[in-house]
């Protein structure tokens, strides 16, 4: 590989140059010393046990002149920024904090080139080649994420700290883990068993999209234990990725009336008979506004905040069908009681509890856009899926905001029109279509641009009952997302797609390298294929709203 295909870096760092002004590299071998500065001991283990590992280099510890990698903390630079100089005799990684150190350690597994990606050597190499540069870069936004849904389809705890080793490696720093729904709750709770032991399980699952007419006979579930969520939430902090659990409240609740028949409803449907759910869409059936339920989820929550240090803490909020509560004399008294004008406000009414509740324990409530019904909760932070209008009105309220509409990030949706795509869902969004999205909207001031916190882009796993599939729908669009989030690039009219297209050519043999299944540029493999399965394509582009 040449020196030119080490530095087809991604996400594309703010400035590169040459250390002389031509090309030229610097060889480490068995002798290269690791000399970790304070405040940097946790990116040098990294390096050990994932670059170390790749390269059978022992990168041992040691503060000698000669031959090394020296670590450390520079306050002068961003918090999340670095430096990284490979000169002559020596690499200095410099980083505003061990996070940032940890994003430069990135970059330089690129520059070794992608055997860096394995996890063994496989040739017999004494010396790598890396080039001599000075990379100086840092993040556009603090909140560069990819929320992942174990709720419709179990992604069990490996999976997990898999994916989390792939945000690590294009420098995206939250894990959104969507943990409960109508199809099932993921998340062991000690003083609600059955939260488990019901909820976690379904008896079937519809295949393709909910019009289908075929079935998964097998039953499907699954679920963390706390330990194997504070074993996720440790593997992510050594990365420097937040996990920011969602308990989803009001709707979307399902699984947890399946389980606590006297959340839900009661007085409209008889509960009891309820079941997880086993297929898609928006179920009916939402928790009831009483304050069993608010008791319920309180005890909940506290387990949740005390296995999940994230300042964010997310509720959900989205898509509550209001038809039971209308129906529902319980909820008809409650609004009466509240001095509430109708069932949005009483939804409102909900969010704002939890909201108050959270900030009284030091975390702040983040909900998808629905939670603008109604009025927006005070001190609330807004995901803007439905497209970029709720993420404007809650930043221009001076609410901070991740943007995430679905018509430019839902990675659900097809990569291609293609009729092998499998299980084609929503709009065609192509990798340079995904390339070209732009987080803040232009009709924004620049004070209300700065409650733009970041980006996200959202997967949502109905049809991905596996990893093949999870990872088909989820790269290569994931590396250009990853770009957007940390680079600040052109508008998007005038991004540089042939520059990205040729650095994905390097980086699609570093996803080879991490045994990633992607989508190939020219299609599908025959096995990645799903003859038979239905989707709902959308045909032409997308709104943007």
């Amino acid at each position: 590989m040449t020196c030119t295909a080490h530095t087809d870096l991604i996400p594309r760092p703010r400035r590169l140059g040459r250390v002389p002004p031509v090309e030229g590299l610097l060889s480490l071998g068995r002798d290269t010393l690791l000399e970790a500065r304070p405040g940097t001991e946790g990116v040098a283990h990294w390096m050990r046990s994932t670059i170390g590992a790749a390269t059978g280099l022992p990168l041992a510890p040691g503060a000698d002149a000669g031959h090394r990698i020296v670590l450390a903390v520079d306050r002068k630079l961003a918090p999340e920024g670095y430096r990284l100089t490979v000169d002559g005799a020596a690499i200095r990684l410099d980083g505003g904090s061990a996070a940032g150190v940890f994003w430069g350690a990135q970059t330089f597994r690129q520059l070794l080139g992608p055997e860096a990606f394995r996890r063994a050597p496989v040739v017999e190499r004494d010396v790598w080649d890396v080039p001599m540069v000075v990379i100086e870069d840092e993040p556009r936004f603090p909140w560069r994420g990819m929320m992942l849904d174990v709720a419709r389809h179990f992604l069990p705890k490996d999976g997990v700290l898999r994916y989390i080793d792939l945000l690590a490696a294009h420098k995206l720093n939250v894990l959104h883990l969507h943990l409960t729904d109508d199809q099932g709750w993921r998340l062991e709770i000690r003083r609600f068993p059955e939260l488990t032991a019901t909820g976690a399980w379904r008896e079937r699952t519809k295949l393709g999209h909910r019009a289908s007419p075929l079935w998964d006979e097998r039953p499907h579930g699954g679920f963390y234990t706390q330990d194997d969520i504070r074993e996720i939430v440790a593997h992510a902090a050594a990365r420097h990725i937040t996990v920011v659990p969602e308990i989803d409240v009001p709707g979307h609740s399902q699984a947890a009336i399946a389980a606590y028949p006297e959340l839900g409803n009661t007085d409209v449907v008889d509960t009891t008979s309820l079941k997880v759910w086993d297929t898609w869409g928006v179920s009916p059936h939402v928790l009831a506004p009483t304050d069993t339920t608010l008791r319920f989820y309180e005890q909940v929550l506290e387990e949740v905040l005390a296995l999940f240090p994230s300042r964010f803490v997310h509720i959900g909020g989205d898509e509550c069908p209001k038809d039971q509560w209308k129906a529902s004399a319980t909820a008809r008294a409650r609004i009466a009681e509240l001095g509430l004008a109708d069932e949005d406000a009483l939804q409102s009414w909900f969010i704002r509890h939890f909201d108050r509740w959270l900030a009284d324990r030091g975390r702040r409530l983040i909900g998808w856009d629905e939670i603008l019904e109604g009025g927006l909760a005070e001190g609330a932070a807004v995901s803007s899926w439905r497209g970029y209008a709720g993420g404007v009105a809650a930043a221009r309220a001076g609410h901070d905001v991740v943007m995430c509409p679905e018509q430019q990030v839902y990675l659900d949706h097809r990569q291609h029109a293609s009729p092998d795509e499998p299980v084609p869902i929503g709009f065609v969004r192509t990798l340079e279509d995904v390339y070209r999205f732009e987080p803040v909207p232009p009709e924004l001031t620049e004070e209300q641009a700065a409650h733009i916190l970041g980006t996200q882009a959202n997967v949502w796993t109905e049809v991905m009952d596996s990893q093949q599939r999870l990872d088909y729908q989820v790269f290569p669009r994931l590396a250009a997302f990853a770009e957007v989030a940390w680079t600040r690039l052109p508008d998007p009219a005038d991004r540089d797609v042939p520059d990205f297209t040729r650095r994905m050519g390097t980086h699609y043999a570093r996803l080879d390298a991490l045994g990633v299944d992607y989508r190939p540029p020219g299609g599908p493999h025959p096995w990645q294929r799903r003859p038979g399965v239905l989707g709902r394509p959308i045909d032409g582009a997308p709104p943007n709203v």
